[in-house]
């Protein structure tokens, strides 16, 4: 169940949700990068077009392409795929063309940056749990000029062993020492399995209506927020910091 909608548009449903006393205090804040800090289409797309490209495999819809974006690489390759071979051979050559350029052809929303500076003035601790492989993920962290804003950056293992969101999430509490039972912690995502893995690990949620994913779709996986904008995010974040 989705308990709180806002949309930039919607000023009495934003206000009303902003006064409420029932929102917790989140001083700690777990953001996946996909469709939620940079947008970064273009790259996930380019880069699973090359692999299929690679394999001889028919060219992905434009649906099929923009359902990468988020959820695991390897089992988004699984549902196109012949085999789990063929998948993990798809998986290595968009990673070819990634790496080389994939990673670059993207971008930060308009909004994060003067988030994740008001978050830091206001004391909070920023993190990014991501399925994206770490490795990559610090990179490109590294390149937009954000990793001054965050204190730690978690990501998927390489060799897949680490891939499902929930397995992240409490890699990124573990190696943090971040205790959800001791404090409020919440999970900033815009697809379903962003919400599912929060949940899992006792998290709070905020979809992001700016990404990728539908708002149906958050609202089934019982995101505990909805925003429409990095400026809806911030005044749900900063009201709570």
């Amino acid at each position: 169940m989705c308990f709180f909608c806002v949309s930039y548009f919607e000023e009495s449903i934003r206000q009303k949700m902003l006064e409420s006393s029932e929102v917790k205090m989140y001083q700690t804040i777990l953001f996946d990068l996909d469709g939620t800090i940079t947008d970064s289409g273009s790259g996930i797309m380019r880069s699973i077009l090359y692999a299929t490209e690679q394999l001889g495999w028919p060219a992905p819809s434009e649906e099929t392409l923009r359902s990468f974006i988020g959820p695991p690489l390897y089992e988004s390759f699984l549902h196109m795929a012949p085999s789990a071979e063929a998948a993990q051979q798809a998986v290595g050559h968009y990673r070819a063309y990634y790496q080389r350029k994939g990673m670059f052809e993207n971008h930060v929303y308009p909004g994060i940056p003067e988030v994740l500076i008001r978050l830091k003035e206001a004391g909070a601790k920023l993190y990014i749990a991501t399925s994206k492989p770490e490795e990559f993920a610090k990179k490109i962290i590294t390149h937009f000029d954000l990793d001054r804003y965050f204190t730690g950056i978690y990501g998927a293992s390489m060799d897949g062993h680490r891939s499902k969101k929930a397995d992240v999430i409490q890699y990124a509490l573990t190696e943090a020492q971040l205790d959800p039972t001791k404090e409020a912690i919440i999970m900033v995502g815009d697809r379903n399995h962003d919400i599912l893995g929060a949940q899992q690990n006792g998290l709070d949620s905020i979809g992001v209506l700016y990404g990728f994913g539908e708002e149906t779709e958050l609202q089934e996986a019982g995101a505990t927020f909805l925003v429409h904008s990095p400026k809806d995010l911030g005044a749900i974040l900063l009201r709570n910091s």
